[in-house]
């Protein structure tokens, strides 16, 4: 029994050593993961009630065995049973278009909406920074493109995206011909909302009083708007009268693959004089594309009597856009100071971070460059944090910071001097011990 006890002991101290060196490896600066950066999604985009169509449309067949290159679930708030069909198939649709792993889980009310002109709404369900697998880490992803980029679950059990519509608005009910020049089809307005939910969705605010305009942590679809000289919706000082400005003029999408789909001439978006909230910078231009057939869908009316079935060759390539690093704006200024400047110890080797200059988006950084100011050496890295490595653990170093784009480059900043030291090894007492238990020690009143 002696014996038993012995080696019980002798496991478990083995299993406490054994899970104390796994704590500090995780602790070694070196190999410290980026940390994901979530914030929760309040800006909403709507489709409104327009006038009876003008177009003689009828409901096409439905295509039968689409490919499925996605999996979406969709939990029903208050739908009555004949809803469930056209929203399905609306799913169907895009679950044939969009790419993902991860399955999309959609929570859908039927509600009275607070305007009775609002046919629907959606937003997505969070946004997602600087996790693996993102095409730019300094831009918020909705959860569904987040979740398909990172080829994993951001989300954990909250839903993707979050759809309502509007419990009081003359629905078509049937599944035959297609609704009338005074009823509206529920599939079409959830093709719609869909998108938005997606990512077809601006994150900017406008104040009506003062004029002043607001995007304080852009998104993909933020990056891709460009103003008439060519300058970044998201690149525009923030808040600002000149980006007030910006969200009531003309602004342009500038997506390699949505300008490609258009005939070659970049999207023009929906950017009325008086500023629509959940509407303006969200949609194409209604009078541009009031007569575009397919590609009207993203238009911020859906006429009665009219009918989209499918995204639109437009909106699909506006959507492949999304998955790719938008094109850099135009510099305005040269880059200021890099800020917060720090250097971390590692076993031969640091990790230098540091915060982008205050200017970072007006002057459109293309790198930055982290110099070893003992050895003279140079390393040039994208964003933060920049790690080093080959330094000599017992020597004493620090370095500088710069940041450069096409106008020129900051002044350099130092961090803080740091030495290098030596990891601690683990050791493993029984390499038979079966982690079944864990036990904790007492010496000398000390745990």
């Amino acid at each position: 029994m002696a014996e038993k006890k012995s080696r019980y002991h002798a496991r478990n101290i083995a299993v406490s050593t054994l899970f104390a060196s796994l704590l500090l490896g995780f602790l070694n600066p070196i190999s410290a993961d980026a940390v994901v950066l979530v914030r929760p999604a309040t800006q909403w985009g709507h489709v409104y009630a327009g006038p009876a169509t003008t177009d003689t449309q009828q409901r096409k067949p439905k295509v039968a065995n689409l490919e499925k290159k996605s999996k979406f679930i969709v939990k029903y708030n208050g739908f009555p049973e004949w809803t469930k069909i056209q929203v399905q198939a609306a799913v169907d649709v895009w679950a044939a278009n969009f790419e993902s792993k991860v399955p999309i889980s959609i929570e859908a009310t039927w509600e009275r909406s607070r305007s009775f002109s609002i046919l629907g709404s959606a937003r997505p369900g969070n946004y997602f920074a600087n996790f693996s697998g993102a095409p730019d880490s300094t831009l918020w992803y909705p959860s569904a493109l987040a979740n398909a980029l990172a080829g994993k679950d951001l989300d954990g059990n909250k839903p993707e995206m979050i759809i309502t519509v509007n419990s009081l608005a003359n629905w078509y009910r049937g599944t035959g011909v297609g609704p009338s020049k005074t009823e509206y089809d529920l599939q079409s307005v959830m093709v719609h909302e869909m998108a938005h939910g997606l990512g077809f969705l601006a994150s900017d605010s406008y104040d009506e009083f003062f004029g002043y305009g607001s995007i304080d942590q852009p998104t993909p679809y933020d990056a891709y708007v460009q103003t008439g000289d060519g300058r970044r919706l998201s690149d525009l000082p923030s808040p600002s009268l000149e980006l007030g400005e910006a969200l009531t003029s003309k602004l342009v999408w500038s997506g390699v693959q949505g300008i490609a789909a258009n005939g070659g001439v970049p999207p023009v978006l929906y950017t009325p004089k008086v500023y629509q909230d959940s509407s303006s910078i969200s949609h194409l231009d209604e009078a541009t594309f009031t007569a575009a057939g397919p590609d009207s869908v993203m238009t911020p009316e859906l006429d009665a009597g009219q009918i989209f079935h499918e995204p639109g060759p437009l909106l699909l390539a506006m959507m492949r856009d999304l998955r790719v690093k938008p094109p850099t704006g135009i510099a305005v200024d040269a880059p200021q100071l890099v800020r917060n400047a720090q250097a971390l110890i590692s076993d031969a080797g640091a990790i230098v971070k540091f915060d982008p200059p205050a200017n970072a988006r007006a002057a459109q950084i293309t790198t930055y460059t982290v110099k070893n100011v003992k050895t003279g050496a140079e390393k040039s890295f994208a964003s933060s944090p920049a790690i080093l490595t080959g330094l000599k653990n017992g020597t004493s170093y620090t370095f500088t910071i710069t940041a450069t784009n096409s106008l020129g480059t900051s002044d350099p900043v130092t961090t803080n001097a740091i030495t290098p030291q030596a990891a601690w090894k683990k050791t493993v007492i029984d390499p038979l011990a079966d982690a079944q238990n864990l036990t904790s020690v007492i010496f000398n009143s000390n745990p």
